[in-house]
């Protein structure tokens, strides 16, 4: 398994966010003390403003990068975070590359992404990680890529930038009433699949599987994953109630699809993350 992270990612936070360091510093700890799988770490790749601007406005880019102050309530201004932005993006386009050679690949990396429209950083995201990976892929000539997106929070920035965007969709598994409040229906390339509070992780499992199937008929050449751990039990920001293996169990099903994958970290705020993440890792490799 290929992981790609950045020390540097550590580097910010503020008290009482939930995004915090150690969601990765906790993560990295984890997988680098197991013996159950071989752990080959990467860097993100350099990212250029050519890259971000399939997917952003040029002044997007700007105001990450030189913010007047908190760009939303939960999206902070911190020192710097234009380039940890990037780095987030350097660990995605990274899994492109690893995923094209026929790698296991997962970004482990902060801050995450899939809340960003194509002009607006919001809930703890600032570019969209993902849907520039996906137009990045596209514009390397691959023709038909998918987002899966199964973070408990709706992938909106992900949608808004890719709705109607030629060879992509996009699909989204998540809990809805719940931040941002999108993602009721389902349109043109854009697949949602809102889950009641509460629902049970045999109903998510089903729902998922629904979800899968839809996404096997539209018969991708790449597939990306917004890997988002917040639908479990303990987790603070949500009221779902998936456990430790339904993150094996979903990483098995996108398994076996049989498609080369990418996988870049979204949400996941519980003190469980890193075994999380580790079922998630097991799950693409068994």
């Amino acid at each position: 398994m290929h992981v790609i992270t950045d020390e540097r990612c550590l580097a910010y936070s503020q008290p009482g966010h939930p995004e915090r360091p150690q969601r990765v510093a906790g993560t990295q700890a984890l997988l680098r003390e197991q013996r159950e799988i071989k752990i080959t770490w990467e860097k993100p790749v350099i990212v250029n403003d050519d890259d971000i601007l399939r997917a952003h406005e040029l002044t997007h880019i700007y105001l990450v990068e030189n913010p007047l102050g908190p760009l939303d309530d939960d999206t902070p201004d911190y020192p710097d975070i234009g380039a940890h932005a990037r780095r987030s993006i350097g660990g995605a386009l990274r899994a492109l590359e690893l995923a094209r050679a026929g790698k296991p690949n997962f970004s482990l990396l902060r801050p995450p992404g899939h809340h960003s429209t194509k002009e607006r950083a919001m809930g703890f995201c600032y570019f969209n990680n993902i849907a520039i990976t996906t137009l990045a892929a596209r514009a390397a000539g691959i023709k038909k890529v998918a987002v899966f997106d199964f973070d408990v929070h709706h992938g909106n920035g992900t949608e808004d930038i890719l709705h109607k965007v030629e060879g992509t969709a996009f699909f989204s598994i998540h809990q809805h009433p719940a931040y941002p409040g999108t993602g009721t229906k389902s349109f043109d390339n854009c697949h949602n699949y809102p889950m009641p509070p509460d629902s049970p992780n045999t109903t998510w499992r089903k729902v998922a599987s629904e979800a899968l199937k839809e996404l096997k008929q539209f018969d991708p050449d790449l597939l990306c994953v917004s890997a988002g751990f917040d639908a479990y039990k303990r987790d603070p920001l949500c009221q779902q109630q998936l456990e430790i293996e339904d993150f094996a169990w979903i990483a098995r099903q996108l398994r076996q699809l049989n498609k080369p994958q990418i996988n870049l970290l979204e949400g996941g705020y519980s003190t469980d993350l890193p075994k999380l993440i580790f079922a998630y890792l097991k799950g693409l490799l068994k």
